[in-house]
């Protein structure tokens, strides 16, 4: 039983850089430029969740990502873990899209690229963190879901048990191929990219295609595609007001106290 499976992933700023983030006041979205960017945490858990199922059963693993061009490196990461080949979908159309029109680009991607028997999420990104895009694309793609998974195995050839992690239990469901599985942090430890890995990743298909490449709908595309809209953005103020408190120590001390607890801190004080 050979599968053929699918990664969606998303490049996200560096967690390390995030000081340097800005909002662009007009287009209201992130600024990148200039921020390193590294795979989505959780999408490497995805990644390496599609390989053990290959390992187990054959098959290709192809990892589709929506994002800009500089997005190859973080591609050719995931074909130096194992991945067989890669596409992205990177278009000025595309920019700005939120879920709905993201989900819309992944899954005409995917169409394109054939039949699919497993397709893999994350379950958000570390910058969004909507947790949107796993639901939409399988509802896109007209195939079961479930999110959350944090642990799943095949039962035969065309379903999976998957434990689903809520909020005050764990659900255990049966699902049929094909399907989308958003899997959490706990799933699994990703693999390290190896020497070895990098060389192979050098000769694998990465692919890029644009939105003349595919058959959509360019009003479902990017910011024009994208019924969610940010509303103003402005900076609050951070400013403090100093008051200067004056009398002995303990005249001082009595004024902290009733000032805290006239700010509802619970503060119980002995006098000596």
């Amino acid at each position: 039983m050979e599968l053929q499976i699918g990664v969606c992933m998303k490049p996200v700023p560096d967690p390390k850089e995030y000081d340097k983030i800005t909002i662009d006041p007009v287009t209201k979205t992130i600024t990148r430029k200039g921020i390193p960017t590294i795979i989505n945490p959780v999408d490497k858990n995805a990644i390496e969740a599609a390989l053990r199922v290959r390992e187990q059963f054959g098959g290709k693993v192809t990892v589709v990502s929506m994002a800009p061009p500089e997005a190859k490196t973080e591609l050719t990461e995931a074909l130096a873990m194992g991945a067989d080949e890669a596409l992205l979908l990177s278009d000025r159309a595309f920019a700005g899209a939120d879920t709905l029109a993201t989900s819309y680009t992944l899954a005409q991607g995917l169409n394109k690229l054939g039949r699919f028997d497993l397709i893999i999420t994350g379950t958000e990104s570390a910058d969004g963190a909507t947790s949107q895009v796993p639901a939409q694309l399988a509802v896109m793609l007209n195939v079961s879901h479930l999110w959350n998974v944090k642990e799943f195995v095949f039962e035969n050839k065309k379903q999976i048990r998957a434990k689903v992690k809520m909020d005050n239990a764990i659900g255990e469901y049966l699902i049929q191929l094909p399907a989308l599985l958003g899997v959490s942090r706990e799933i699994n430890k990703p693999r390290y990219v190896t020497a070895l890995g990098i060389i192979k990743a050098k000769k694998k298909p990465l692919t890029v295609w644009g939105k003349d490449d595919l058959q959509v709908d360019t009003d479902r595309l990017g910011l024009k595609g994208s019924p969610t809209q940010p509303g103003d953005i402005y900076a609050p103020s951070m400013g403090r007001k100093g008051q200067r408190l004056e009398g002995t120590k303990e005249e001082i001390t009595e004024q902290i106290l009733t000032k805290l607890q006239g700010a509802g801190v619970n503060i119980s004080a002995s006098k000596s």
